[in-house]
């Protein structure tokens, strides 16, 4: 999507139209709604791709991902196109982690997917987010992302109506009887 109006700074860096392939090493990182996993390749393989543009040991950071999605671990050489649709999107939020975002954007990361695996992705991205890497997201499930969102933002048109904290925008009246079936 091209940026219409304004600039896009990321640590104070202006990245407004810059290319997706100098993003990352800036400390960007992106999670897409769909295909965000290389079905032929195992769990173990895909991981390895998250930390393609780095030059140092990745072991340490493979043990923290494997403990923050432990199916992952146990699925190591399995074949991602044979996972489950939330175990395929834990390993597209695992993968991103290998390239040690700042900021991890995440894509509708609950689409799609079974009620106990929306509760399960959730807990694991507020367990990314206690660890110190800002989530910035776009969710189809409003209510759940508000519960533990620092900072919401509602756009309307493609314009910012409302901006505040999560839990103000979720229990704001007006927001939920127009968005939240409230």
């Amino acid at each position: 999507m091209r940026v219409r109006e304004g600039r896009v700074l990321f640590d104070g860096r202006d990245v407004t139209g810059a290319e997706p392939r100098t993003l990352a090493p800036l400390g960007l990182g992106y999670v897409p709604q769909e295909r965000n996993v290389f079905p032929s390749l195992t769990v173990l393989e895909n991981l390895e791709m998250g930390a393609f543009t780095r030059r140092d040991d990745i072991r340490g950071d493979l043990e923290r991902v494997f403990a923050i999605f432990p199916v992952l671990a146990e699925r190591r050489r399995q074949r991602a196109g044979t996972l489950s649709g939330g175990e395929r999107q834990m390993l597209a939020i695992a993968r991103a982690l290998l390239a040690r975002p700042k900021l991890l954007m995440l894509d509708e990361p609950t689409a799609g997917l079974s009620p106990r695996s929306v509760d399960v992705v959730f807990d694991r991205i507020r367990e990314i987010n206690r660890h110190g890497t800002t989530i910035l997201m776009v969710e189809q499930n409003a209510k759940k992302a508000l519960e533990f969102a620092d900072h919401a933002w509602v756009l309307v048109g493609g314009a910012n109506r409302f901006d505040d904290t999560g839990p103000a925008v979720l229990n704001n009246p007006e927001i939920a009887r127009m968005f939240l079936g409230g």
